[in-house]
């Protein structure tokens, strides 16, 4: 088989390298951001379904969440806003077992 550089340099195949018609679709476009309100769609039990078999009937061991992954991502202003409630959150529970440790060792 020829190299990529031969099959391009060739002159039937020059304009394949410069029609954005056959770009690869970057990362960030690739992904349809999805809102705050609809992350529950990542983890809520409604949208979950357990595939056993594809679509040619070979067995596979994936779910609709993995799909919804692919396919979906958050906004980057409620991705933020979830890692900080989430660190808020861990802070939080860190400041309640520091106190509850301090209330035990005075009783």
């Amino acid at each position: 088989m020829s190299s990529q550089e031969e099959i391009l340099s060739d002159g039937r195949f020059s304009r394949v390298a410069r029609d954005p018609r056959f770009w690869e679709m970057p990362e960030k476009e690739r992904k349809v951001k999805i809102d705050k309100r609809f992350r529950a769609m990542f983890h809520d039990k409604k949208f979950k379904l357990r595939y056993t078999v594809d679509k040619r009937g070979r067995p596979v061991n994936y779910t609709s969440t993995e799909n919804l992954r692919k396919f979906y991502a958050l906004s980057e202003s409620d991705s933020d806003l979830s890692e900080g409630d989430s660190k808020e959150v861990t802070v939080k529970k860190k400041k309640k077992k520091k106190a509850k440790g301090k209330g035990e060792a005075d009783s």
